[in-house]
């Protein structure tokens, strides 16, 4: 009989052992979703070290994962229980007006803003300086969900008169992210394009072209740079934790390396009021974001 107890008693200590020497095995996880601003190859990597670093902090396995569309944040971050995503600020704005998403944290980026604008542009040796030239051009947009690549583009030639983009251009197209919109044009695979500035100033240091073959058109307002939003209902103490680990970066000596990778100085708090004028640019656009279908069609 002791012998069973002894052997009953040892057999528990073993169990224990993966729970006391794993911690993480019982570890809650969080879902993060990121949208397709950039080659997938070069997103992932420079979100790489930032996981790490927010699942030592929170004590949470933090994971990411890349959408293929921007559209698609909205749907899978239900479909797929994500706990939270890096928006665009158009995303941001539809998250929060259908799914109630908490805004936490943006990143301030290398030039010392924490916002962009979107640019409108057409290649050097073009006749397109405003909108009569862009008349019967070919338009590259990026994505229906995204504040730079077509939400500005619309508000602009809403402004100047032209509410049927598809019959204004000879052809349109989606090109699916900011990158692949500015190749396009310079490319000469569509005569105008829209994309955000950051990616555009991004490509203009790494490829001379971007500043030689390529004029600007027009420039959109500030709108706020991809935050981190997580779902309403995420345990407050844990929301905390995510928020202040993002805001204590810069002040952290491991963080510098994470910063570096991810090509930001800081993160700033952010709050719903900072999509103010995303939601102006949208009713200029004649956008009824509680309602707007942003899949492409």
């Amino acid at each position: 009989m002791k012998r069973m107890i002894r052997t009953i008693f040892f057999i528990s200590i073993l169990m224990l052992v993966p729970l006391l020497a794993f911690p993480q095995a019982a570890q809650q996880k969080l879902l993060i979703g990121l949208i397709p601003e950039m080659n997938v190859f070069k997103q992932k990597e420079r979100f790489r070290l930032l996981g790490d670093y927010l699942s030592k902090k929170t004590g949470v396995v933090v994971t990411f994962t890349i959408l293929s569309r921007y559209g698609n944040i909205i749907d899978r971050f239900t479909s797929e229980n994500m706990d939270g995503a890096f928006f665009g600020s158009f995303t941001g704005a539809l998250a929060i007006e259908k799914l109630g998403v908490v805004p936490l944290a943006r990143p301030v980026n290398l030039d010392n803003t924490s916002s962009y604008r979107g640019y409108l542009f057409a290649r050097q040796d073009s006749k397109i300086r405003d909108v009569s030239g862009m008349k019967g051009k070919r338009m590259a947009f990026v994505e229906k969900a995204t504040t730079a690549g077509y939400l500005f583009p619309l508000a602009y030639l809403k402004e100047h008169g032209i509410n049927d983009p598809e019959h204004f251009f000879s052809s349109t197209y989606f090109a699916g992210s900011h990158d692949a919109a500015i190749h396009a044009v310079l490319e000469g695979q569509a005569d105008v394009g829209a994309a955000k500035h950051s990616i555009y100033d991004r490509m203009k240091a790494e490829d001379p072209r971007v500043a030689r073959d390529l004029v600007i058109i027009a420039e959109s307002p500030w709108v706020p740079s991809n935050g981190l939003c997580v779902r309403k209902g995420l345990d407050e103490g844990l929301k905390q934790k995510l928020k202040q680990a993002l805001l204590d970066l810069d002040k952290d000596p491991e963080g510098t390396a994470v910063l570096k990778q991810f090509g930001a100085l800081r993160f700033i708090d952010t709050d719903v009021k900072d999509y103010q004028p995303v939601f102006e640019m949208a009713k200029k656009a004649g956008i009824n974001i509680k309602t707007y279908d942003y899949r492409n069609k």
